[in-house]
C-alpha cells in the first residue's frame, strides 16, 4: 500500500514555509514579543501587543525610538540583585547571564571578557543597545 509524503525537495512546502519565517525573521519577532508579555504581564495581552507591534511601526517610519524592553527603573533593580554586596559593579558571568536570560544574547554568542568591570551604566547601555538592535531588525 503506497503512503502519501510531502515532497522533500527544495519545493516541498515544509522547506518553503521554513524559509519565509527565516527571512522575515518571525520566530525571533514572536521571541521578543513573547518575553515582553512575560515581563510585562498586561491585563489585556492581545491589545498590549498590538500596541506594542503599532509602537514598533512608528519607530521604522519615523525613527522615533524604539520600545525598550525594561525601562531603567528594571535595569536598575536587576543589576541591584546581581550586585548583593553594593560594590557598584557586577563580574562578567553575572553580566553574560543576565543578557541570555533577557534574551538579549544567544547561547553560542561569544562576549569577550575584556577585564573592565560591569557597572551599572554599561549594564543599562549594553540592554537598551541590543534590545534596539533586535527591534532595528524586524
Amino acid at each position: 500500500m503506497a503512503q502519501c509524503r510531502p515532497k522533500a525537495g527544495p519545493d516541498s512546502r515544509e522547506l518553503q514555509a521554513r524559509m519565509y519565517l527565516e527571512r522575515h525573521q518571525i520566530m525571533e519577532l514572536l521571541n521578543q514579543l513573547t518575553s515582553f508579555l512575560l515581563f510585562v504581564r498586561p491585563k489585556r495581552p492581545r491589545e498590549y501587543l498590538i500596541s506594542l507591534l503599532e509602537r514598533l511601526r512608528i519607530a521604522k517610519l519615523t525613527g522615533v525610538a524604539f520600545p525598550l524592553f525594561m525601562d531603567n527603573s528594571n535595569i536598575v533593580s536587576m543589576f541591584d540583585m546581581m550586585d548583593s554586596a553594593g560594590k557598584g559593579t557586577i563580574t562578567f558571568v553575572q553580566y553574560r547571564e543576565a543578557l541570555k536570560n533577557l534574551g538579549l544574547c544567544t547561547d553560542n554568542e561569544v562576549l569577550l571578557d575584556d577585564g573592565h568591570i560591569i557597572t551599572l551604566d554599561k549594564f543599562r547601555d549594553e540592554v537598551n543597545k541590543r534590545t534596539e538592535k533586535i527591534w532595528s531588525s524586524f
